[in-house]
């Protein structure tokens, strides 16, 4: 189980999000990790990272992975990998992207051991809500939100074996 231990908004600004999108056809055992393992494997994050630059640049945490989602009702659940850039960085060959014009974010700070710290979205959502952080669509009505693996948060587990996932929405 994962406790929420921080929750705060982040203007970021306009960025643009460079990756690659999956749907539920890619999911294996329900997730996305065997995808995750493609982009260690293939070397895309560093294809993406020589290309952007520093994408810690971006905005806070911006060097971090990010697994971006988007859901609405009716349309295909799309779950996407890669890295937020700065607005209107061209887009390298095999690879997608998403502009989010004056994007704002409402994040909530996951802790937990790793095994228990995915799919809490809807947690986090209900949080931000009670903190009076209200989310938002983009123009065709689908919410956007996503997993920032942000080191050392993620990647180094403190003394107790927990680590920190961010979940973020996009919010007014």
């Amino acid at each position: 189980m994962a406790d929420i231990i921080r929750v705060y908004t982040q203007d970021a600004g306009s960025l643009r999000f460079i990756g690659k999108k999956y749907g539920d056809e890619d999911r294996v055992n329900g997730m996305f990790g065997a995808k995750w393992g493609e982009w260690f494997e293939n070397g895309w994050f560093e294809t993406l990272e020589g290309h952007i630059g520093n994408p810690a640049d971006t905005c806070e945490d911006g060097g971090a992975y990010i697994g971006l989602m988007r859901d609405k009702h009716g349309e295909p659940f799309q779950y996407w990998i890669g890295i937020f850039a700065s607005a209107g960085t061209e887009t390298p060959e095999d690879f997608e992207c998403v502009d989010f014009p004056g994007a704002k974010f409402g994040i909530c700070w996951l802790y937990g051991k790793e095994d228990g710290i995915y799919m809490n979205e809807h947690l986090c959502f209900e949080r931000l809500k009670e903190e009076g952080i209200d989310g938002i669509n983009d123009g065709n009505g689908a919410c956007w939100f996503f997993e920032r693996y942000a080191s050392p948060r993620f990647t180094e587990p403190d003394d107790k074996d927990n680590i920190i996932l961010d979940i973020g929405f996009f919010v007014k």
